[in-house]
Formats: structure tokens, sequence, C-alpha cells
């Protein structure tokens, strides 16, 4: 599973890092951006996401987005983009022939949007619609509602997305400034992966990039943490399912713990021989989708559950599941346990990487996120030198009540589920 890559950092501070995989037929090219919501303040709140959106609608070489999407579909590529709180991506995943022309197309839309008023306009349209789309998307919009029970009015609370009355106040001008304070050469990362010439896509980088001018950087609000006794946020709505999410706080991703927590999380929530999958699936019958993840980044971090569930159960899986997280502090996961979820985290991580948008985004994620660059073989290492006391250690340090967090979408109005909340 051995994967070589390497890493330039030009003269303005742009880092490269270029990830050669023998043997592929595809190319995927990312450009990066330590730019989400977490470096936005309330009046501008959405403004990452809304930008990411307008840098498709046209560049100076490329006035129109029909002709990006053109350009793009004319080589057959994927593509797309995405927001979330610590960055933002474009990218887009060709064959290995077309991966300078999607290189050009990528870099262009990073460095000479347009940004007209008048796109900006109908813009605004787009995304009202897809805010109103998570709203009616339970599954999703729960999670939402646990970030905002976690950490309450701050960046780290906010929606990505934004409020539908901060979306329509946005001015042309706030796009300019906000790209201009975030979208520097020292933010950026430009990632490229797959079957490509190394020599050649390092020169066209250069050119491409080399010109992008050094400016000075806003920084984002540092998360707050403050929490001592369990909280809850419900929504009301009518809907056949409740969706939950209840989960911890838990630790930054530079956190060496980080590798221990992927194998309680696995354990726990992993797959359809873990835990919490068993219990509140296949031994209650009381949900369809039960899975458990943890998120962490550069200053805060989380481990939760979620589950989509009977109303009439949902007491009990909320006990079940809390259950659940107080065996992982008292009693000791076995030895075949623990390796069976070794294998599971390993196995799914390297076939993970066995494309090159994937193995891409691998590293630029440990890049953006201010890590030094380990390389799969790394990772595996310190995955097996997990131990069972470590896991039970971590499971009694992040399972408190103190910790503890439940958001929830269903038809409960006016109701409080804080007296099950006690790990």
């Amino acid at each position: 599973m051995k994967k070589e890559f390497r890493r330039v950092q030009l003269e303005n501070g742009l880092r490269v890092i270029l990830v050669p995989q023998k043997g592929s037929v595809a190319t995927t090219v990312m450009v990066f951006v330590a730019a989400g919501s977490k470096y936005e303040t309330k009046k501008i709140n959405g403004i990452s996401h809304f930008l990411e959106h307008m840098m498709f609608k046209g560049t100076d070489e490329r006035l129109t987005a029909m002709d990006i999407a053109s350009e793009l579909d004319g080589l057959g590529a994927q593509y797309n983009a995405f927001t979330g709180q610590e960055m933002t991506a474009y990218y887009a995943k060709v064959r290995n022939e077309y991966f300078e022309q999607a290189l050009d197309v990528v870099s262009d839309i990073y460095l000479h949007p347009r940004f007209e008023s008048s796109e900006i306009e109908k813009e605004r349209g787009v995304i009202v619609q897809e805010i109103n789309m998570y709203e009616d998307t339970p599954q999703r919009r729960v999670q939402e509602l646990f970030m905002e029970c976690v950490y309450g009015d701050q960046p780290a609370g906010w929606d990505i997305a934004g409020s539908k009355e901060v979306v329509r106040s946005l001015k042309r001008e706030d796009f300019l400034k906000y790209r201009g304070e975030h979208y520097v050469p020292q933010s950026t990362v430009v990632v490229v992966a797959g079957g490509f010439r190394e020599s050649q896509a390092l020169s066209f980088i250069r050119r491409q990039f080399g010109g992008f001018k050094r400016t000075r950087k806003s920084l984002k609000q540092k998360v707050k943490e403050k929490q001592s006794r369990p909280q809850e946020l419900v929504r009301y709505k009518k809907s056949d399912q409740t969706h939950l999410i209840m989960g911890f706080r838990a630790f930054p991703v530079s956190d060496k713990r980080r590798f221990t927590l992927s194998i309680l999380t696995d354990i726990l929530g992993g797959g359809m021989s873990s835990r919490l999958f068993h219990r509140i699936r296949e031994e209650m019958g009381a949900a369809y989708y039960v899975n458990a993840s943890n998120d962490l980044y550069s200053d805060h971090g989380l481990f939760t559950m979620s589950a989509g569930v009977d109303h009439k159960k949902i007491k009990s899986v909320i006990r079940a599941a809390l259950e659940e997280f107080g065996r992982m502090k008292t009693d000791s996961v076995s030895s075949a346990e623990l390796r069976k979820a070794k294998d599971h985290v390993i196995g799914t991580f390297s076939l993970s990487l066995e494309t090159s948008d994937e193995l891409g985004y691998f590293y630029a994620m440990q890049e953006v996120l201010g890590r030094s660059l380990q390389a799969p073989e790394q990772i595996v290492r310190k995955i097996e030198k997990v131990r069972a006391e470590d896991v039970r250690n971590l499971s009694r340090s992040l399972f408190r009540d103190d910790r503890l967090n439940l958001s929830l979408i269903g038809p409960f109005r006016g109701r409080s589920f804080r007296k099950e909340l006690h790990v």
C-alpha cells in the first residue's frame, strides 16, 4: 500500500503535493484553501459556501458558467467543490492525458473569478433552495443541529450554508473582501494525484500560481469549549422517523489518541457487526441506519453516533446507546474484537486510497489541517499499536456527562430527553 509523495513550497508560500499513482488511468487535480465557515462573522455567515458557488460562474478567460461546465464535460471530467468549517476545495478528475487541461480550468476558477452582480443575484435563489432542501432532509439537518447544540453561537456552531437572511443580504463587495482576506497563497494547497507526469505537473503549477501574490491572511476565531452537564436540542418536525445524533466532545486532529479513537469508533458503530448496530437494529429492531463516526478539526473534535429511529422507541434507543458507551468504560475489549476492529479500519482505509481523488484528499486534509504529512503505511503502523487498555482509557476520558450532547428531529413538541442523558 506504499504511496510516494512529493511536497514543494513555492516562493509565495503556496504548497504543492504531488502523489504519483502507478497504474492509475485517472488524475485528480485539487485546490484547497484554508477558508470555511469558522473564518466568518455572524454578519457574513454562509459567505464561504456562497463564494464557492460563485467561483464556477465565470472567469476572465471562461466568461460564463456554461463555458466552464462545457469544457470540463468535454474532458469527461468528474468535478465539483465543497465547503467545510475550515476549508474549501475545488477539484476535477480526468483521464491522465487530460490532466493539464483540468489543471488549467481549476486554477483559472480559483485565481480569476468574475463575481458579476447579475450572477450573484441569480445564485441567491439557488442557495436558498439548497438551504430549504437541507431543512426537508432531517437526516442531514440533524447534523447541523448537533453542532449548534455543542458549540452554540460561535462559528463552530453555525450552519455552513448560513441563513437565508444573510444569503439574501450579501453584496459583491463582501465576496471581494472575504476572498482577498482568505484566498491567499500561504493558505492554498494544490494537490495532483494519479497517473500524471510529475515534472510536467509541477512546471505547469509554477506557471499558473507563481504570480499569485502573497498577502496577509485573516485568522479564524478559536473554538470555545464550555460544558458542565448534558445538553440537548430537540426540533419538532412531523415525520415518519426520528433522527438523532448523540455524542461527546473529543479533541483536535493533532492529538495522538486519534488512532485509538478510530478503533473505538469502529467497535461501537463501524459496520454491521459493530456493537451499536447489533444492539439497536438487530436486537431491538428500532432503526434502519445506525453508525458512529468521529470528526476532528484543528482545534476541536467530536465522537458521535447517529440513527433513524422508531418514534416509540426513542428513549430505549438513547438508553441502549448510553449503556454501550458505559460498557466501553468498564469492560476491556477482547483481543478478537480488537483485531477485528483494526482489520476493518485498516482495510477500509486502504481500499479508499485506490482512487486518485481519495488519495489526493488524504494528503490534502493533512496539509490543510496543519499536520506533518504521513504516508498510508505510517498510519497503519500507528493503528496497529493501539491496545485494549488504550481504548478503555479513552472511553473513560470521553464518555462523561459533561461532554454529552443530543440533537433530535421528530414529532416531539415541547419534549425533553435530558433525564435519559447519563452515562
